[in-house]
């Protein structure tokens, strides 16, 4: 009975913590949308790794730099579906997306897999691993 007393405990604790995680990725589309460096420096970690679909990946200063100068501009994002997986202080998670917006490279809309790894520090969720796939 205490095993099971304990389990419920702890997937009450995941399940709370969900929509935490939730709102940390809509606080990520919103700093990248309005290209805010405050708080893209609050939300990264400083150890970030951040690879896009197009195989380049960026530190934590060279991502918020590109987002901020609008070398990578977002003009819109959507989460089509997501999926937040908890392992402790860590949690993985992957979604559907939709991200459209003008890069060096000219106007991108892509469809994407993502995939986000958010540990939580200190008592505050950051973002340490980025990476997209395209979709066909």
């Amino acid at each position: 009975m205490l095993l099971l007393a304990s389990f419920l405990a702890l997937a009450g604790v995941a399940l709370a913590q969900q929509p935490d995680i939730l709102a940390m990725e809509r606080a990520w589309v919103q700093a990248i949308t309005t290209r805010d460096a405050a708080i893209l420096a609050n939300l990264l970690d400083d150890q970030l790794i951040y690879a896009h679909a197009t195989g380049i990946v960026d530190t934590k200063q060279e991502y918020i730099a590109k987002v901020t100068s609008g070398r990578q501009k977002y003009e819109g994002v959507d989460h089509e579906s997501t999926d937040v997986r908890l392992f402790g202080d860590t949690a993985v998670v992957h979604a559907r997306m939709h991200m459209w917006g003008v890069n060096p490279a000219g106007k991108f809309d892509d469809r994407l897999m993502m995939m986000h790894v958010w540990v939580k520090k200190g008592g505050a969720w950051q973002l340490v691993a980025h990476q997209t796939a395209r979709l066909p």
